[in-house]
């Protein structure tokens, strides 16, 4: 048994569960909070087979894009305001972080 841990951006999240449960997978969704633009972020935990751990893996890919976003650079505390450029820089977010862990034992009560 292994347990998936897919990181995703939240309006990536519904359409990644619903797709896990059309194809027979159960899933939690935690709640949690990204690094780098500090946004919302949801945990999907996955709790399946060995030989269906790469059909997880590809619903995820399926289901989670990447796009283009503009964040406002912010200035560091302390240096001069004559060095800051507040011009909006564009990044790429979304797509999904993966972990696969060993499961020793699982137990349904």
């Amino acid at each position: 048994m292994k347990l998936v841990i897919a990181i995703v951006q939240d309006q990536d999240a519904h359409d990644l569960i619903e797709n896990l449960l059309k194809k027979d997978f159960r899933a939690t969704k935690l709640a949690s909070t990204g690094g780098l633009l500090r946004e919302g972020n949801s945990t999907i935990l996955v709790g399946v087979e060995k030989e269906r751990v790469d059909e997880v893996i590809e619903l995820v890919k399926e289901s989670c894009s990447t796009r283009q976003q503009l964040i406002s650079p912010v200035s560091a505390i302390g240096r001069s305001i004559h060095t800051f450029l507040p011009s909006p820089v564009e990044i790429t977010v979304g797509g999904a972080t993966v972990f696969v862990l060993d499961v020793d034992q699982f137990v349904k009560v």
